[in-house]
C-alpha cells in the first residue's frame, strides 16, 4: 500500500496547480480518494467528527442493495425460462447466443441457468450506466474545475435495477446521461438536487420511450408463447381485483409476489429483500424508518379507503393495502427511492408527513389512472418538489412552539 501512496503523491504532482495536467486534477483526484482516505480535514477551531462521511454512506447503501441486486439477476433467467418451459422462445439475441456458447444448455429453468442468463442482461446495463454516468461526472468536474464526488455511485446501481431487461443500451446512455445532467448537475451537483436522480432518468425513459419501458413484453427476456399472457399482477388487477382480495397476506400466491419471483423491473420485484435493504438502511441511520412509516400508513389508509368507496368500473379499486405494498416497485421505491437524504425531508416531523404523501399518491395513481398502472415513481417524483415546503412549514411550527414557550 505504501508502494501505491508514494506512486499517486509523485504522479499527483502532475495535476497539482502548475502541472501540466492541471486541468484534470479531478481524474486524479477521484482515483485517489477511492483508493484511500481523502488527507483534508476540516480547517478551524470548531468542526464535527464523524465516522460517517459521503462515501461510507453510499458504499453502505450499495450493499443494501446488492441482494437485490443478485436475485434481480437470477430472476430474469427465471420468468424468462418459465416462459419457455411454457411454449415460448427465446428471443433472438446477442444474450441468447452467448448463453448458448458458454453453457450449451437447453433453457431449463435451473440457478445456474438463470443466473448465467439474468447476467447477460443486467451486466451490460449496468456497465452503460456506469460508464455514461462516470462520463459525465468527470466532464462536468473539469468544466466547473471541483472535484469528483460518490454521489452517482448509488444512482449507477438505483437506475438499472428500475430498468427491464429486454431495454437497449442507447437508450439507457440517454436515460442516464439526462439522470445525471437534468437530474442533479442543473442544481450544482451532488447534495443540491431537487429531484432524486435516478428517477429523473426512468421518468424520462417511461416518457420518451414508452413501448421499451412499459407494457408486458419488456418485462420478460422471451418471447411468450401464444394464448400466455406476461401480464403482472398490477395489469392483473386492471381486469379483476378479486383474485387479489380472496388471496390475503401468506397466501401462495401473495407469498411468490413477496419473494419477488415474477415479471418486473430487474431489481424491484422482491419485497423480500427490499425489507432486508430496509433493516440495514435503518440499523445504520443511513435510511429514515420515518419516510416508510408515512409511507406504509399512507398506503394503508388510502387504499382501505378507496376500498371502502368502491367502483363498478374500475376494478382497481378493491386491491387491498397488502397487495399493493408487494407489486410493482412499491417496497423499492419506500426503501431505496424515498429515503434518500438529498431529495426528500430533512426535518423529523416532516420526513413522516414526506413519506404519508408519498404512500398516498402511489395509491391514487395505481387506482384513479389505469393508463399508468406503477405509481411509486411519479409519487416520490411529485413529493420531491414538495419535500422543501414540508421542511419549511416544520421548522416555522417549531419557531412559533419556542416562541410560544419562552414568552414573558
Amino acid at each position: 500500500m505504501k508502494f501505491l501512496r508514494d506512486l499517486l503523491d509523485k504522479q499527483g504532482k502532475l495535476f497539482e496547480k502548475g502541472g501540466k495536467l492541471e486541468k484534470l486534477y479531478p481524474i486524479y483526484e477521484a482515483n485517489d480518494t477511492l483508493l484511500f482516505t481523502p488527507g483534508e480535514v476540516t480547517k478551524g477551531n470548531v468542526h464535527v467528527r464523524d465516522a460517517l462521511d459521503l462515501k461510507r454512506m453510499m458504499i453502505t447503501v450499495v450493499v443494501a442493495l446488492l441482494p437485490c441486486v443478485l436475485f434481480g439477476i437470477y430472476n430474469v433467467g427465471h420468468v424468462a425460462h418459465e416462459a419457455i418451459a411454457a411454449g415460448g422462445t427465446p428471443l433472438d439475441t446477442w444474450q441468447e447466443s452467448v448463453s448458448a456458447q458458454l453453457l450449451g444448455f437447453a433453457h431449463t429453468n435451473t440457478v445456474l441457468n438463470n443466473i448465467v442468463f439474468g447476467a447477460l442482461h443486467f451486466v451490460p446495463i449496468w456497465a452503460a450506466c456506469f460508464a455514461t454516468g462516470g462520463a459525465v461526472e468527470v466532464v462536468t468536474a473539469i468544466i466547473r474545475g471541483h472535484e469528483v464526488n460518490e454521489g452517482f455511485l448509488v444512482t449507477g446501481f438505483l437506475l438499472p435495477l428500475t430498468l427491464p431487461p429486454t431495454i437497449p443500451l442507447w437508450q439507457v446512455v440517454l436515460g442516464t446521461a439526462f439522470a445525471v445532467i437534468i437530474g442533479k448537475e442543473v442544481f450544482g451537483g451532488t447534495g443540491m438536487n431537487v429531484l432524486n436522480p435516478a428517477l429523473t432518468g426512468r421518468a424520462f425513459l417511461f416518457f420518451a420511450y414508452p413501448a421499451q419501458i412499459s407494457g408486458d413484453k419488456p418485462w420478460i427476456a422471451a418471447a411468450m408463447p401464444d394464448g400466455t399472457s406476461g401480464a403482472t399482477w398490477l395489469a392483473k388487477g386492471a381486469v379483476d381485483s378479486t383474485e387479489m382480495v380472496s388471496n390475503g397476506i401468506g397466501s401462495e400466491a401473495w407469498m411468490q409476489t413477496f419473494i419477488g419471483l415474477e415479471a418486473g423491473s430487474m431489481g424491484e420485484t422482491s419485497a423480500m429483500l427490499c425489507l432486508v435493504g430496509a433493516i440495514i438502511l435503518i440499523a445504520t441511520q443511513i435510511g429514515s424508518w420515518r419516510t416508510m412509516l408515512g409511507v406504509v400508513i399512507g398506503t394503508v389508509l388510502m387504499a382501505t379507503l378507496l376500498n371502502v368507496i368502491g367502483s363498478e368500473t374500475n376494478p382497481l379499486f378493491g386491491v387491498p393495502f397488502w397487495w399493493h405494498m408487494v407489486i410493482g416497485s412499491w417496497a423499492f421505491g419506500t426503501v431505496f427511492m424515498a429515503t434518500d437524504p438529498v431529495s426528500s425531508a430533512f426535518t423529523e416531523r416532516g420526513k413522516l408527513f414526506y413519506g404519508f404523501g408519498i404512500g398516498v399518491m402511489v395509491v391514487l395513481v395505481r387506482v384513479v389512472n389505469p393508463a399508468y398502472p406503477e405509481g411509486m415513481m411519479l409519487a416520490i417524483l411529485f413529493m420531491n418538489m414538495f419535500a422543501p415546503f414540508i421542511d419549511h412549514f416544520m421548522v416555522e411550527a417549531n419557531v412559533k412552539r419556542r416562541l410560544a414557550r419562552n414568552a414573558t
